[in-house]
């Protein structure tokens, strides 16, 4: 039986767009270009789309004899060497989806990816350009004139702007959900394979596991949570006519990552912002909640700490949190007609039993566990009641259903008046924040895959006995969410998840034995460093929901901004202005066709018609619902029987129906993340394998000066940053601007409502595999002047480089902690070296993964790297000298299967 659990890696990485007059032929292949599939599209077609997936698995040879004879057999005249009958049309790195308006179908491919960040050794990619192609032959077309219009409108959602996917990571789920399923009991596993066996799609899949023998894997593949995925409409036409490596779903939001360098221990910090595409929309057009308890603006944050010395899911280490920002869950809305800057808010339907609150909540219980801690930022005292109705509504609605719920689940509301603290002189609302962020740390916990570190055992701290969460043998699990809103939900809702992911990332570290306490203060290279990825997801998600970037950022809160950025916020709420009274409604309608809201039909209204769009948003208003929930029992039964985890995490026959489970060789390709990223059956480079480029607090943060202390946790004094505190805002914002990631819209923040539009990111140069950034920071050089002092600092005394003479003995107590430390690890190293046995967590790769620490917990390994046979070297010094122009004689087989490649493409 399988000894472990592995994503499957999709083998449908590289695609090439063959075409002739009749079809189309879409040849797809894996990293390594060892096993291909091929889809054949059906071009007679005028208006019906016609797939045919030959459930087969190619290799390259084969792969190139059906492409020749294809080729052979689409010539005009037999016999003809002249013109080829099979024609290159493009080359992509994955299919976003087909879509019909009033004429045929379109696919859409992805011509251009760029690599943002890296889990585990699983890389994310960024949409950087897509090819929309039309599928009928020209003869067959049947022309309609408002074609091109539809054409225009969908276009008009840049793809290239802030949309990822993955081709092994699940990035509509959690981390928490993701290791939490390769984590499952193997006996599950097995008894979901056998099931799996007799429906699976691919004849082919399990042939020969049992001859071949050998050690096996499980690999795992889960359903997207489709709430996040944005092509889901664009996919669900072909879902169950090809195999699910063709389906590559995407996510709309923000990626970022960073490096935390710890005395050299490199630790990476990644951001993922994952928006709703359900009641997804702009500012002012999408307000509240639908019917069926999505609101607007939501978007899930999750960080994710990982130490990146030891990649792997099994035997490295890695932490999560996770929080969610979206509209307060009313009927309500604001009539942009008066045009005026703050239009009034109103209510559109009564709701006295809560029933939208009630499935949103629902929702949110399924998914995320108990508590739900909602943190309310709106005004709460106002001259004339604008905000406040707000407030007093949601207060309403969670008093009604909290009288429902057992007491140990109820939801808990934390109203706070955060644009009042901001006025006053006398508070500081970052303190604040701070308080309420510690109490909900507490609540919620987070996740982290290992268990309490001894040293956390031995000297406990007080803060960490305190939190909560689930404690499992492996480790942590989030149980909850903290759910936060102001009316927009952008600048006051971004402070205040800053606060609270600074406090999180603090439990993350201290979790991973990486500070001493649970405790981070302002000022530190690392929390510059998250306070950076924090201001960027900002203004990524109010470019996209409001048109501008953010108004009020932490240093506004901080009042340390400079005093040049008043006039950029006037500027800012101008353009948001604009963008809200002139863009928005197409932005909109385009947002609506890309997510199949609306579906274009013959004989019926056009898009562009239609008066509003509230009856494509609210289904029940065009029929009549069969039955009605319980204005009592308004929760599933079987949500709230596994409380406070989450439903969809439980081990259950539902869940379980979610998960596609097969049976994979230890080192097949399909689940070796090793060679899926360092890639050793090909000649690669450095630059090529570690393209990521991303920001690191070594090189950008910490100061030039080597005497000051290196530690990312150490307070700096404004003139001792590598970036200063105020952070030369002009520098600041041409950065901004040149970010590939965060697009050209207006200059940078607004007032407190503006989201990151999905156009305004649209980038100039840029690469094809893997380029250079992560966020595209650009990588600031050190200019000449620095270079000058770190010559002068070369020419320094040693003891005001090193605080110590080391020309200087040391003392006998100083020589005897040395002596006894080194003795310590001698015997260490010798206890190994007797018992040394291969990791049992570590099975996912060919590097061999030994421990080294006598404490278990502990991931510092030592590496044995993998034997090459004597054929393999004699490849490899013969490939080395060709490159020096020292060439082998061909052998037989060379020669044969020359002249058969000649024969089957020419003759």
């Amino acid at each position: 039986m399988p000894t472990a659990a592995a994503p499957i890696i999709s083998s449908v990485q590289k695609l090439v767009l063959y075409e002739t007059r009749a079809r189309y032929f879409l040849v797809g292949s894996n990293n390594a270009e060892t096993k291909y599939r091929v889809l054949k599209i059906d071009r007679t077609e005028p208006k019906d789309l016609v797939i045919i997936d030959d459930r087969h698995v190619y290799t390259q040879q084969e792969v190139r004899e059906l492409l020749g004879r294809l080729d052979l057999g689409n010539r005009t005249k037999m016999g003809q060497k002249g013109s080829s009958g099979l024609f290159r049309a493009v080359s992509a790195f994955g299919v976003v989806g087909f879509v019909r308006f009033l004429e045929g179908y379109y696919i859409v491919l992805i011509t251009k990816r760029r690599k943002m960040a890296d889990i585990g050794g699983h890389a994310i990619y960024k949409i950087e350009d897509t090819n929309m192609i039309y599928i009928p032959n020209d003869s067959v077309r049947v022309t309609h004139p408002d074609e091109a219009r539809y054409l225009r409108i969908f276009q008009n959602v840049d793809l290239s702007s802030n949309f990822y996917f993955s081709y092994s990571y699940d990035l509509s789920h959690s981390l928490q959900y993701n290791l939490t399923v390769l984590r499952m009991p193997l006996e599950m596993l097995k008894s979901e394979t056998t099931q799996n066996r007799q429906e699976s799609f691919d004849i082919f899949e399990d042939e020969g596991l049992i001859t071949q023998g050998g050690s096996g894997v499980f690999g795992i593949c889960s359903e997207p949570y489709m709430k996040y995925v944005w092509n889901g409409e664009l996919l669900d036409i072909i879902k169950n006519a090809v195999h699910r490596d063709w389906l590559l779903y995407i996510i709309h939001g923000f990626c970022g990552q960073s490096k935390l360098l710890i005395y050299g221990r490199p630790v990476y910090v990644t951001l993922i912002a994952r928006r709703s595409s359900k009641f997804a929309g702009t500012r002012f057009l999408k307000r509240g909640a639908n019917c069926e308890g999505d609101v607007a603006n939501e978007v899930e944050t999750e960080q994710i700490l990982c130490d990146a010395s030891v990649m792997s899911f099994t035997a490295g280490s890695y932490s999560s949190y996770v929080q969610v920002r979206g509209s307060v869950p009313l009927y309500w809305s604001q009539d942009i007609s008066t045009m005026m800057p703050k239009p009034p808010i109103t209510l559109d339907q009564a709701d006295p039993f809560a029933h939208v609150a009630a499935l949103h909540f629902d929702q949110m219980f399924q998914r995320f566990g108990s508590p739900i801690i909602i943190l309310n930022l709106v005004k709460e005292r106002e001259k004339r009641k604008h905000e406040r109705i707000l407030s007093e509504e949601l207060v309403a609605a969670v008093t009604y259903l909290n009288q429902f719920l057992p007491p140990e689940h109820t939801i808990v509301y934390i109203p706070w008046d955060m644009a009042k603290y901001t006025k006053s002189k006398l508070c500081n609302v970052l303190d604040r924040l701070n308080v309420i962020a510690e109490s909900v740390v507490k609540k919620t916990g987070f996740f982290v895959n290992r268990p309490d570190s001894y040293c956390s055992i031995l000297r406990p701290d007080e803060k960490w006995n305190e939190l909560g969460g689930c404690v499992i043998p492996t480790g942590r699990l989030q149980t909850g969410i903290l759910r936060t809103n102001c009316v927009d939900c952008l600048d006051r809702t971004n402070t205040a998840q800053f606060m609270v992911g600074k406090c999180a990332l603090a439990y993350q570290l201290y979790s991973l034995g990486l500070i001493d306490k649970p405790n981070l203060q302002f000022d530190t290279d690392a929390v510059r460093l998250f306070e950076e990825l924090y201001e960027d997801h900002g203004d990524t998600l109010s470019l996209q929901y409001g048109g501008s970037q953010l108004v009020h950022r932490v240093k506004t809160y901080r009042k340390i901004a400079p005093w040049t950025q008043h006039s950029k916020d006037i500027m800012q709420t101008l353009s948001r202005y604009y963008s809200n009274a002139f863009s928005d409604a197409d932005r909109q309608d385009s947002i609506n066709l890309f997510l199949g809201v609306f579906h274009p039909t013959e004989g019926k209204p056009h898009l562009w018609e239609l008066p509003t769009d509230f009856y494509l948003h609210h289904k029940n208003t065009m029929r009549l619902l069969p039955t009605r929930r319980s204005y009592t029992y308004w929760w599933t039964p079987e949500v709230i029987k596994h409380l406070p985890l989450p439903y969809d995490e439980v081990i259950c026959a539902a869940n379980l129906k979610k998960l596609m489970v097969k049976t994979f060789h230890k080192y097949e390709e399909e689940i070796d993340i090793h060679n899926e990223f360092f890639r050793p059956y090909e000649l690669s480079s450095f630059d090529d394998t570690f393209c990521l480029a991303m920001t690191s607090s070594a090189r950008d943060f910490m100061p030039k000066t080597v005497g000051i202390d290196p530690s990312p946790f150490t307070v700096r004094k404004p003139d001792e940053t590598g970036k200063s505190v105020l952070g030369n805002k002009s520098n600041r914002e041409e950065a901004v601007l040149q970010r590939k990631t965060a697009a050209s819209a207006p200059p940078p923040p607004s007032e407190e409502a503006m989201s990151s539009s999905s156009e305004d990111d649209s980038g100039t140069d840029r690469e094809e595999e893997g380029s250079v950034s992560q966020r595209s920071t650009p990588v600031k050089m050190t200019d000449s002047g620095d270079s000058a002092k770190v010559t002068e600092n070369v020419a320094q005394p040693m003891k005001e480089l090193y605080g110590i003479n080391l020309s200087d003995g040391l003392s006998e107590e100083d020589f005897s902690i040395y002596s006894r430390f080194v003795q310590l690890g001698q015997s260490q190293h010798k206890q190994d070296k007797n018992s040394q046995q291969p990791c049992s967590r570590c099975s996912d790769g060919v590097i061999k993964l030994t421990p080294i620490s006598a404490f278990s917990q502990d991931n510092i390994y030592e590496v044995q790297p993998p034997r090459v046979d004597r054929k393999s070297t004699d490849i490899f010094q013969a490939h080395i000298q060709a490159s020096q122009g020292i060439m082998q004689p061909l052998g037989k087989e060379d020669a044969s299967m020359y002249r058969e490649y000649i024969r089957n493409r020419y003759l």
